[in-house]
């Protein structure tokens, strides 16, 4: 497994996730991009468990994913049943992420930004968006923009439809699908292709 994950993962963190999958062997299956997540623990009646990650994500968000995954099925191990980002996950969150917290790992610009992160982390690293931006930019170019990124009044492609961005409201985006005049809102770091 660990040779498969190091293909996707910094070079110098390979032998600590291997530590981690010593301690805690499980399924880990690499998929095609999900537009609305990164990756998921998924556990069965009869408690087989796996994570997926994205095969699209950049090393370091690739990392923070698995181990946000890995995160899940420790608590999952331990705790049985617990709120899926509760007390007990950010707990087994931060004691697994603190190890990677490394400039050899990852770049000195991400370092301050996960630490604040690791503070109280959330169910998705997309609602720190100074982390999101700055993950962003280790991307392979993939030619989309964050909706906040974009002027007011821009027109973008998001899921085969086109929309129109407007106002903010409180951290969401009013946006206009120009086809049903609907509004809909917008995460400010939702991915979307300008035109």
């Amino acid at each position: 497994m660990i040779e498969e994950l190091s293909k996707y993962i910094p070079e110098n963190s390979v032998t600590l996730v291997e530590e981690i999958l010593v301690e805690h062997p499980l399924d880990i299956k690499i998929v095609r991009e999900r537009a609305t997540k990164h990756g998921d623990f998924k556990r069965s009646v009869h408690n087989k468990v796996q994570i997926t990650i994205n095969n699209n994500l950049n090393q370091y968000q690739f990392l923070l994913t698995l181990v946000h995954e890995l995160a899940h099925f420790v608590t999952f191990e331990k705790n049985k049943r617990v709120k899926p980002h509760g007390i007990e996950w950010k707990r087994n969150f931060q004691h697994l992420m603190l190890p990677f917290l490394n400039p050899t790992i990852f770049p000195e610009d991400l370092l301050p930004l996960m630490a604040n992160y690791l503070i109280n982390p959330k169910a998705s690293t997309g609602s720190d968006v100074n982390l999101t931006y700055a993950l962003k930019r280790y991307d392979d170019n993939s030619g989309k923009s964050f909706i906040f990124e974009l002027q007011h009044g821009s027109i973008f492609l998001f899921k085969n439809k086109t929309y129109k961005k407007g106002n903010i409201r409180r951290t969401r985006f009013e946006c206009v699908e120009m086809k049903s005049k609907r509004t809909y809102l917008f995460n400010q770091n939702a991915e979307v292709e300008t035109l």
